[in-house]
């Protein structure tokens, strides 16, 4: 009889515990892939938020920095990864650009994803050397008519939102200069602090501390109004260039079929982090703007993004080479 009991009170345990219950998310390390080199303004996000993120769950959280292949390489790593939440992608505008520089890339950045949360979004600067003679975007347009194809500028990668925003000045004020990609948006401003390149447009967040510290000529930013962080630099539109509008945005995707209950948790806590104040206070001050949008709002700036880019991409005759 005691055996009957113990046998009937494990069946009614199994029953109510199924065999398949996994414990709570995340129960280990959690890995985010960075497609861009170290220092860059999707590296900085990244690691700010991944503390914030470990101190939340009581579990690591490992920035991996897989640059290369124009974001190619750390975007495939997490396209092929298993899709239980443990592997995280921060993507970026060229996460979709991608689509019209490659003729095979070797995932779908919408059917092999699933898009969680737009994370933050933030404005581009356009930053010189100081040995540049051009303080002003228009004095910066009027050197390259003058010098056609003798200024060299660089970018975080071909298709990265600097190089697009480049792109689309050289496209509005009609003039030419020489692009120099780099594997993420450190090198690149390693490369205009040397005078190996004379320009840059890079996200605000690594490159704002050089303009302070007189070390970069801050021209424009390349949204539609002044950042309360530099009051003083004026909009590529009042440099010129009206209409200009080319922001960044910092995205956070997960491998396509991860589980709803996993997107919605990682979208939950991604906001609790960005509205806490410290991380709110750190991007303020870089110019940077929390956005935590709903997975299907995020969704649709994908698909938004695809469209915008494709002209300027055509236009420019831009390849992944």
């Amino acid at each position: 009889m005691r055996w009957l009991a113990a046998a009937v009170a494990f069946c009614f345990s199994a029953a109510v515990t199924p065999a398949s219950a996994q414990p709570p998310y995340p129960a280990k390390a959690v890995r985010i892939v960075v497609p861009y080199a170290a220092g860059g303004g999707t590296d900085v996000q990244a690691r700010v938020i991944g503390a914030k993120l470990s101190d939340l769950w009581g579990q690591s959280v490992i920035i991996d920095n897989r640059p290369g292949g124009g974001t190619v390489l750390g975007t495939e790593l997490v396209s092929r990864a298993p899709p239980d939440g443990y592997t995280l992608l921060i993507g970026t505008a060229t996460h979709v650009v991608n689509v019209w520089l490659y003729p095979k890339l070797p995932f779908d950045p919408i059917r092999d994803f699933e898009p969680v949360t737009l994370i933050t979004a933030s404005p581009n600067i356009l930053v010189v050397h100081p040995s540049l003679p051009a303080k002003t975007t228009k004095e910066f347009i009027a050197l390259a008519r003058s010098r056609p194809d003798q200024i060299a500028y660089g970018s975080s990668g071909n298709g990265g939102t600097g190089h697009l925003a480049m792109e689309l000045i050289k496209q509005m004020a009609h003039v030419r200069a020489v692009h120099v990609p780099y594997k993420g948006g450190g090198p690149a401003i390693n490369a205009v602090l040397s005078g190996e390149v004379s320009a840059l447009i890079n996200n605000m967040i690594p490159t704002v501390q050089y303009v302070k510290a007189g070390r970069l000529r801050a021209l424009g930013v390349t949204s539609k109004k002044r950042l309360s962080a530099l009051p003083d630099i004026p909009t590529l539109a009042e440099g010129g260039l009206p209409g200009f509008e080319a922001v960044a945005w910092f995205g956070l995707l997960v491998p396509a079929r991860t589980p709803a209950p996993i997107v919605e948790k990682l979208h939950a806590d991604f906001a609790k982090v960005l509205k806490g104040p410290e991380v709110a206070h750190m991007l303020e001050s870089q110019g940077a703007e929390a956005i935590a949008n709903t997975p299907s709002e995020f969704a649709q700036v994908l698909r938004a993004d695809l469209e915008k880019w494709r002209t300027v991409v055509k236009a420019a005759g831009i390849t992944a080479d």
